[in-house]
C-alpha cells in the first residue's frame, strides 16, 4: 500500500520538523511575510520547506514531497548527503575564509582534482553559476586580445538562441528571454545571437574576431531542449578550424546530471572551456569555476581577475568531495539507468492527449504539456498537491531533474502522480 497522497511512499524519510517554544509558524504567515519584504523576483510554489533529505522535502505542517528539481541540478547528490555535509563540517571546525590574499591547504587540491577530472590543467574559482559565465566571457575576450591578435574592442562572442546562462547586466545582454532583459538595457555589447541547433548559421557567425561560442550542451531554461545529434561535434569541429575557443557552460548539464560526467561527452567533445557551477557545491554552498588549458587561462596576470569567495577553503573541501565521488562514476552510471526508466514512462505519456513532447538525457526531462491540461504552472501546483515538486517554464514546459540519488520506487511514484493529474484535467 502507498502511504496518503502528499505523504509519499513507504520510502520517504524524516520527521516533521520541530520548533522551539510554543511558537509553530504557519506557511501562509511565512508566505506573507516573505512576500512583504523580498523583492518579488520569484513566484515560487506556495510549499515553505522546514527539513530536507535525500530525495524528500518537509514543510513546516509535517508534510512531505518528492523534489523533482533538486534546486535546478544543484543538489544532483540529495538533500544533507551525509558525505558532504561531513566534509563541509570538517572544514568548518578548522577555516572557512582566507581570502585569496594568502593560501590555504585545501586549494590547491581543489585546482588539481577538478582539473583532472575535466582532463584540463587550471581552474578559475567563482561562487555562483553567473559569475562563472561572465569569467568565461572575460578570458575569452582576454585570449582573443594576447592570443589570436583581435584588435581591441573587436573581440565577438557567439552565443545561441534560447540560452540561460545567468542574470547580470552583460549575461541578460545575450539573452533571448523578454524577462530577462526587459528594462535592464544598455546592453553589453559583442555578442551574436544565432539559433540553438543550426550549424549554417553558426559557421556563417564565426568571423575573424569572433573569439568564442558558448553554447550549454543542453538547454535546461528553454525546457531541456537537445540539440540535433552531431551539433556539438560540427561545433566543435568549426571552431577548430577557424581557431576560437568552445565555451561549454555544463552549469546545469554537467557533474552527473544526463548520465556522463559531461554532456558534451555524449557526442565525443572536449570544449577549451568547462563552465561549471550548481552541483560543485553539492547543494551546500555556491562553487563555481572556469576550466581550461594553461594556454586560455594562463592570459591573467595578478589583479586582473578574482572573487574575495571564489575558491574559498570551505568551497574546496566540499567540492573536493564532489569530485571523488564523481570519479566512483557511480553516479553517472545511476543518472543513465534511472534515466532509461524515466524516459521510458515519459514516453508512454505521448499521444495520450495531455502531452505533446518530452525531451531530455539521463535524469532531466522536459515535457510539453496541452493547452487543456492547463499551464505548466497549474500542473506543477496540482502535482504539489499530491506531493511532488517539480517547475514550469515557458508557460508549458514542466521541468523535471530528481537528485540522482533518488530511488526507483520513489522516481515511480513521482511519474505516477504525474500521469495521474495529466489523466485528470488532459482528457476529453
Amino acid at each position: 500500500m502507498r502511504a496518503r497522497i502528499g505523504r509519499g511512499p513507504p520510502s520517504c524519510p524524516g520527521e516533521p520538523p520541530s520548533y522551539p517554544g510554543d511558537a509553530v509558524p504557519t506557511a501562509e504567515d511565512l508566505i506573507a511575510a516573505a512576500d512583504a519584504h523580498s523583492a518579488p523576483t520569484y513566484h515560487p510554489l506556495p510549499v515553505v520547506v522546514a527539513t530536507a533529505e535525500g530525495a524528500w522535502l518537509t514543510d513546516v505542517a509535517g508534510r512531505r514531497y518528492l523534489d523533482l528539481l533538486a534546486g535546478y541540478s544543484a543538489l544532483n547528490f540529495g538533500h544533507r548527503n551525509r558525505r558532504l555535509v561531513e566534509a563541509a563540517e570538517r572544514q568548518l571546525a578548522r577555516v572557512t575564509l582566507t581570502s585569496r590574499a594568502f593560501h590555504h591547504d585545501r586549494f590547491a587540491a581543489f585546482c588539481t582534482e577538478l582539473a583532472e577530472l575535466c582532463g584540463m590543467e587550471m581552474v578559475l574559482p567563482m561562487n555562483t553559476g553567473t559569475e562563472a559565465v561572465e569569467s568565461a566571457v572575460k578570458t575569452a575576450r582576454k585570449w582573443g586580445y594576447r592570443v589570436k591578435g583581435v584588435p581591441a574592442e573587436m573581440a565577438k562572442v557567439v552565443v545561441a538562441g534560447g540560452n540561460f546562462h545567468g542574470r547580470t547586466t552583460t549575461v541578460i545582454s545575450f539573452s533571448t528571454d523578454p524577462e530577462a532583459r526587459a528594462d535592464f538595457g544598455p546592453y553589453t555589447p559583442g555578442f551574436e545571437i544565432v539559433p540553438y541547433g543550426d550549424l549554417t548559421a553558426m559557421r556563417r557567425a564565426l568571423t575573424e574576431n569572433t573569439v568564442a561560442v558558448l553554447l550549454e550542451p543542453i538547454q535546461g531554461e528553454s525546457g531541456v531542449i537537445v540539440p540535433p545529434a552531431g551539433y556539438l561535434a560540427g561545433v566543435r569541429e568549426l571552431t577548430r578550424e577557424r581557431n576560437v575557443l568552445f565555451v561549454a557552460d555544463e552549469i546545469q548539464s554537467g557533474l552527473g546530471r544526463t548520465g556522463r560526467t559531461f554532456a558534451c561527452e555524449h557526442e565525443g567533445v572536449v570544449p577549451d572551456v568547462y563552465v561549471l557551477g550548481k552541483a560543485l557545491g553539492g547543494g551546500i554552498l555556491p562553487v563555481s569555476a572556469v576550466v581550461s588549458s594553461s594556454d586560455v587561462l594562463g592570459v591573467f596576470r595578478p589583479g586582473e581577475h578574482g572573487s574575495t569567495f571564489g575558491g574559498n577553503p570551505l568551497a574546496c573541501a566540499v567540492a573536493l568531495e564532489v569530485i571523488a565521488m564523481l570519479r566512483t562514476g557511480e553516479y553517472q552510471a545511476r543518472a543513465a539507468e534511472l534515466g532509461e526508466r524515466l524516459h521510458r514512462r515519459l514516453r508512454g505519456l505521448l499521444g495520450t492527449g495531455p502531452v505533446t513532447a518530452v525531451r531530455g538525457r539521463g535524469l532531466w526531462a522536459g515535457v510539453d504539456v496541452a493547452p487543456r491540461a492547463g499551464t505548466a504552472r497549474q500542473v506543477s501546483e496540482r502535482l504539489m498537491e499530491r506531493g511532488v515538486l517539480v517547475k514550469d517554464t515557458h508557460g508549458s514546459t514542466v521541468r523535471i531533474a530528481p537528485p540522482l540519488v533518488i530511488s526507483e520506487e520513489d522516481l515511480d511514484w513521482g511519474v505516477e502522480r504525474l500521469e495521474a493529474v495529466l489523466g485528470e484535467h488532459g482528457r476529453g
